[in-house]
């Protein structure tokens, strides 16, 4: 069992498999220029494979892959179906923009992949072209349709935005509640990487204007997520919002990115490497490092609503 110094179960794991991305959205990385790390800088899925397992059997119960796009990782399917294959009750899932997910749907839900979230800010192809500096909604919708056509469950993620999709919020929550999906409501979490004019909405916010149609009531906090559960006449939705400690209360989570780094938290910058003993074979030491960064993972992040600071950290590296 993992346990980090607050006495916080540690059973989570994001990995990045990439941090490359074919979209510069606006509130995570709009001015970084289409390169990428070279292949030999990253993590084999082999060499991945080798600390996953060995994370698993220290006690993490659910896995969920991110970029960057992850889709753009060659032979993503061929990880999820050694993960899926070495623990097939593991609550496994990935993160993607939708843009390349009708060609890959039907291969990961082959792989073991039983569910995915799907980044979907906008209904509006002119605001998503302007968000992603990409024309890209059809394709994302056409994903969306695709994945639950193979029989994937699906959830939206949506960046609440002042003066870019704040008045799209409801319809948006019943496009999801249509298709029989599950959305929720992020707050934008403000980071150095991002479009610096961008305003997010916070819950508060977001619940006033849903409730200028729907009935608005809290169901509950998400047991070990940082996901507020709501319902809206019925319909049940999420609000994740960083802005409150709550968020980190329960926080079970580690992250992994593809280069090897070890992250204790989204909002902080530090990390410890595990490269350097995964690329020997010595698993033992990668849990060693595991478990001093679980020492040094801090208790609260520093984005709050009175006194909001701004994150160093690159979340396309991190599958923020």
């Amino acid at each position: 069992m993992l346990i980090d110094q607050f006495g916080r179960k540690i059973n989570y794991l994001r990995i990045s498999v990439t941090q490359r991305c074919n979209f510069r959205c606006l509130y995570c990385m709009p001015k970084i220029p289409f390169n990428h790390q070279p292949k030999e800088n990253l993590l084999s899925f082999e060499e991945l494979f080798l600390f996953v397992k060995a994370a698993i059997d220290e006690g993490i119960e659910k896995i969920r892959i991110t970029g960057g796009e992850p889709l753009l990782r060659k032979d993503l399917s061929i990880f999820i179906k050694m993960i899926h294959d070495y623990k097939k009750e593991l609550d496994l899932a990935i993160t993607t923009n939708g843009f390349l997910l009708k060609d890959f749907a039907k291969d990961l839900k082959n792989a073991g992949l039983k569910r995915l979230n799907v980044s979907l800010d906008t209904l509006d192809e002119k605001k998503a072209k302007k968000l992603a500096q990409k024309d890209v909604l059809s394709s994302v919708l056409a994903g969306i349709e695709e994945a639950l056509n193979v029989g994937l469950k699906v959830k939206l993620n949506t960046v609440a935005l002042k003066n870019l999709n704040d008045n799209e919020l409801i319809a948006l929550l019943e496009f999801a509640k249509s298709k029989n999906m599950q959305i929720r409501f992020i707050e934008f979490m403000e980071n150095t990487h991002a479009y610096g004019k961008l305003q997010g909405l916070k819950r508060d916010e977001i619940i006033q204007i849903l409730s200028q149609k729907y009935d608005i009531k809290l169901i509950k906090k998400a047991e070990k997520a940082p996901v507020s559960l709501y319902s809206a006449n019925g319909y049940e939705f999420g609000i994740i919002d960083p802005h409150s400690h709550e968020f980190c209360d329960s926080c079970n989570r580690i992250r992994l990115s593809a280069e090897g780094h070890l992250i204790p938290c989204l909002y902080f910058d530090e990390a410890l490497s595990i490269k350097e003993a995964i690329k020997k074979g010595d698993v033992k030491a990668a849990v060693e490092i595991l478990q001093e960064v679980l020492r040094n993972k801090p208790e609260k992040n520093k984005w709050s609503v009175v006194d909001n600071e701004t994150s160093m950290r690159a979340f396309y590296q991190t599958g923020g």
